[in-house]
């Protein structure tokens, strides 16, 4: 299901329309419409309200306020779509060019479904396959748009999907397919080769698992990029994190932690939507990926283990396993000479406590610029980031007596301590995303849905597609 182009108002199909008294004088789609949607139109143009609609009986004329901020266009659209039910074929949005595609956009979340494991799936679906919108939008718009929601739509995908049906390796895999759409190049190293590298943290988290750990390397780099040196994005890719011998209780904690390779998916569907998109940003992401389990020889608290980079770290909790696959995937960023690493990561329970499911936490020793521009677009997607100090004092938590580091900190401002533990493995300027918060949600939320939100791949798109 993508946004098109239409070439004519049809009324007779579900239909939006989305302005303000002075952009919609003289549209030429409005003057195509029946007399009494025309006269509603009018009324409530003059009305207070932000939203209304007539029902027939086969459709539905949903009118919006146009001079509203494009998030709450969006959830406008999450409604319409909720409003038009699941046997609805195609919709029609005409208006104002950024209104309308904020509207459509909406509707096109809104209609993600999750339920492929269904037996009757083909009954349950949403049957809307077109949002037709306005000729006044450009076909570019709207090609970046298709672009950027089927990346959401594929990292939803990925985060949804449970361990049984997507494990490192099966995760890999599900990224270097995305080499036979988009002009982006995918190298997997496999066990031997990290064994070979000495991925010591990556290596030990996979201790308890029977299936193999993978590190995975997704290359965009235009003819001509504007960047001289890559940024490079680090995505936590645990496929599943029972906690390890610290195992999480249950219920509750561990339910949804098939989730915990969100970062993985969100810094690779960036990438994705900046290849479909030809943008002018060279970017690599880098993916160590592995379950966290108890069986086997699984690594325990007390161990000590050494790092790709020789850091040697003592483990005090096996369910900080984010941070100790993280360190080694940005100790090998240095291999790019990168000039700048942010990586995304569901790392810390502290992070959810802290600001809930509204935002991401950042932080990092970048300047500050990069900072201000990571704000400003998650300000526009609404995918908002609050950034939190990253003082030295913070790191001292996180010395052992017995090793370099030890991998967990005090039981206060643990997504802090856990951002110094991972900045000391990074030699480019750094910034640590923790996207805990809203990477899943337990109950539907507007367009975000129910489940994996696809979190940050819209924030980190329009961060590479404005980097400067």
């Amino acid at each position: 299901m993508y946004i098109q182009k239409y070439t004519k108002v049809e009324s007779t199909q579900h239909l939006v329309i989305v302005g303000t008294k002075k952009s919609l004088t003289g549209n030429a789609d409005i003057k195509e419409l029946p007399v009494i949607l025309g006269d509603f139109l009018k009324v409530f143009l003059k009305s207070d309200k932000k939203s209304d609609y007539l029902k027939s009986a086969d459709s539905i004329a949903y009118f919006i306020k146009g001079d509203q901020d494009a998030e709450k266009l969006r959830v406008a659209g999450s409604t319409v779509q909720k409003l038009i039910g699941k046997e609805a074929v195609k919709i029609q949005v005409i208006g104002e060019e950024s209104a309308v595609l904020n509207v459509a956009e909406g509707i096109a979340y809104s209609n993600y479904q999750f339920i492929k494991y269904l037996k009757d799936s083909e009954k349950q679906a949403n049957k809307l396959t077109a949002i037709l919108v306005g000729g006044a939008v450009s076909a570019r718009r709207i090609e970046e748009l298709n672009n950027t929601i089927k990346a959401v739509f594929w990292a939803r995908d990925m985060v949804n999907e449970p361990v049984s049906h997507l494990n490192a390796v099966q995760l890999s895999e599900q990224i270097e397919a995305l080499a036979k759409e988009a002009p982006i190049t995918v190298q997997i190293l496999e066990k031997s080769k990290i064994e070979a590298l000495k991925m010591g943290g990556l290596l030990a988290v996979n201790k308890g698992s029977i299936d193999p750990p993978t590190f995975t390397i997704v290359e965009y780099k235009p003819k001509k990029p504007t960047n001289k040196k890559p940024i490079v994005l680090v995505g936590k890719g645990v496929v599943y994190d029972t906690g390890g011998l610290s195992l999480k209780p249950t219920p509750g904690s561990m339910d949804c932690m098939k989730s915990d390779m969100a970062g993985a998916a969100c810094v690779v569907g960036a990438v994705y939507a900046a290849a479909l998109n030809n943008l002018k940003t060279h970017i690599i992401a880098l993916v160590p990926a592995t379950d966290n389990r108890p069986g086997l020889n699984a690594y325990a608290p007390g161990d000590i283990v050494t790092m790709y980079d020789g850091t040697t770290v003592e483990v005090l909790n096996t369910d900080a396993e984010g941070r100790m696959i993280l360190g080694d995937a940005l100790a090998y960023s240095k291999k790019f000479d990168p000039e700048l690493v942010i990586d995304a990561a569901t790392l810390t329970g502290a992070a959810l406590r802290a600001i809930g499911h509204h935002a991401s936490i950042i932080m990092g020793n970048a300047d500050d610029k990069y900072f201000n521009q990571l704000e400003k677009a998650g300000n526009e997607e609404f995918e908002r980031v609050v950034r939190f100090p990253f003082w030295d004092e913070y790191y001292e938590e996180m010395k052992s007596p017995i090793a370099d580091l030890k991998n967990i900190g005090g039981a206060n401002a643990g997504m802090i301590t856990a951002g110094k533990f991972l900045e000391h493995f990074v030699k480019a300027p750094y910034i640590h995303m923790d996207i805990a918060g809203p990477a899943w949600l337990d109950a539907p939320v507007d367009y975000k849905g129910k489940g994996g939100t696809g979190s940050g791949v819209r924030l980190l798109l329009n961060f590479v597609k404005n980097y400067k």
